[in-house]
């Protein structure tokens, strides 16, 4: 039996009365190309534009308003499902299409960022052969990931900088290529941008010297000014835009520091705080112009510290701002009971009081906390502080701790030795409770020898 025939024959076989069995053959082809159609037709691009109608600007996607609820990160795709979100937003393309894949698994759009260099790099730009090599390796990813039902746009590049001066006409002429190509391959997917924070001169010269669909911000203890600025600068830009990354405010000027320039990390529940009142009181929410904001961290990174901008943990266990974020997004109050410290005390002394200890001295750590109910147990670590920077950016490598003990409930605090080498170090206590949720705190301190 020739299995290989064409349609045609095996329905010329079938009408013959020929053999019962090419009419099963027959009609199990036919169920499996018109699935594969309608599989096609699922998972086929989505068209996505960025439209002004009468009430501002809108996210159309498959011709309908699509309403971002946006997290930056790239796990926890079915808790931010099951929280009302929809959008997540990528820095880059690593492990991009499983990304997608997940994401779609879970009803979430992307915005996928394309890691473009940043204009300070001259060498690059006055390289034409490097430039090239940059523009080929994005054509690439776009024509691979183009028709990716989970992609709602594309992000080129995070935080760069758009001098005027004309030694950067090359990082213009590159931009402006990368773009051009996107559009011309891709013309069903929007392009953006992010800027640090509100910068008149970066955004006057991306409307002046780039093609783009919208601009988009990285924006935290800056974000109180952002009504103003936008206000201010209507006259000479009024399109599109979005906030890529908020939330609590991040280990950089204008954060208490210590005596030797540590930075203070709030605990997890002033976080949730911050971002709740953060949302309701200066997320320029009723401006036509905002058409999507994304919390930051959807996940957990080292960044300074390991908690200080993860909302979850490593094993995908939450903290609270989770769910404050369900409760903006769904518009309901959250039912889950969170850990709530309120501070650390370590010998009876804050993070602000600059504390100081001798190689081997008896370290007592205590937490005070909102309430003490449904606390399972206290994990209890010692880290030596996280200076290195690489490219100026925070590290973002994982760090083993030197000391770690877990106390049981409802004990609160614990014993340990600091250590025996000079240098800068942080106390970290992470809360469980009977549902897995987790709240963080942590304390720098200072080991002084003098040998």
């Amino acid at each position: 039996m020739n299995l290989n025939k064409p349609f045609s024959d095996i329905a010329s076989l079938i009408s013959s009365g020929n053999n019962i069995v090419y009419s099963i053959i027959f009609t199990t082809c036919l169920y499996v190309t018109l699935l594969a159609c309608q599989d096609v037709k699922e998972n086929s691009a989505a068209t996505v534009r960025i439209v002004k109608s009468d009430s501002g600007y809108v996210v159309l996607r498959n011709g309908k308003a699509f309403g971002i609820k946006g997290a930056s990160g790239a796990s926890n795709f079915q808790t931010l499902h099951e929280a009302g979100g929809n959008c997540v937003r990528i820095w880059d393309t690593t492990h991009l299409q499983q990304i997608l894949d997940s994401a779609h698994a879970n009803n979430i759009a992307v915005i996928a960022g394309l890691p473009m260099q940043n204009s300070d790099q001259i060498d690059l730009y006055n390289d034409p052969v490097k430039v090239l090599q940059q523009l080929s390796q994005f054509q690439s990813l776009i024509d691979r990931h183009k028709n990716h039902p989970a992609l709602l746009m594309w992000c080129l590049g995070n935080e760069l900088d758009f001098p005027y001066n004309p030694s950067y006409n090359n990082f213009y002429d590159a931009f402006n290529a990368i773009t051009k190509m996107i559009r011309h391959l891709d013309p069903n997917h929007p392009v953006t941008t992010t800027v640090l924070n509100f910068n008149q001169k970066y955004i006057a010269n991306i409307q002046l010297r780039c093609d783009l669909d919208l601009i988009s911000f990285n924006i935290f203890n800056n974000i109180s000014l952002l009504k103003e600025d936008l206000k201010s600068f209507s006259w000479f830009w009024n399109g599109p835009y979005m906030l890529l990354e908020w939330g609590t405010d991040g280990p950089w000027t204008g954060t208490q520091r210590t005596a030797w320039g540590a930075f203070i990390e709030n605990p997890s529940k002033k976080k949730a705080d911050v971002i709740l009142n953060r949302y309701r009181q200066e997320m320029p929410l009723k401006d036509p112009r905002l058409v999507g904001n994304f919390i930051f961290y959807w996940g957990s990174k080292q960044e300074t510290t390991h908690t200080w901008f993860s909302i979850f943990d490593e094993s995908g266990r939450k903290s609270e701002p989770v769910a404050i974020m369900e409760s903006i997004w769904t518009g309901k109050l959250p039912q889950e009971h969170y850990p709530q410290i309120r501070y650390m005390l370590l010998n009876n002394k804050g993070a602000a009081d600059n504390i100081l200890l001798n190689p081997g001295e008896m370290m007592r750590p205590e937490l005070v906390m909102h309430e003490k109910d449904s606390i399972m147990s206290v994990q209890w670590e010692i880290f030596t502080e996280d200076w290195y920077k690489e490219n100026g950016q925070n590290s973002t490598r994982k760090l083993l701790p030197l000391d770690r003990k877990i106390e049981p409930a409802g004990k609160l605090t614990t014993e340990f030795t600091s250590p025996m080498e000079e240098g800068p170090y942080r106390i970290f206590a992470k809360i469980y409770d009977y549902n897995g949720n987790f709240a963080t705190c942590n304390t720098p301190f200072y080991v002084v020898s003098d040998r």
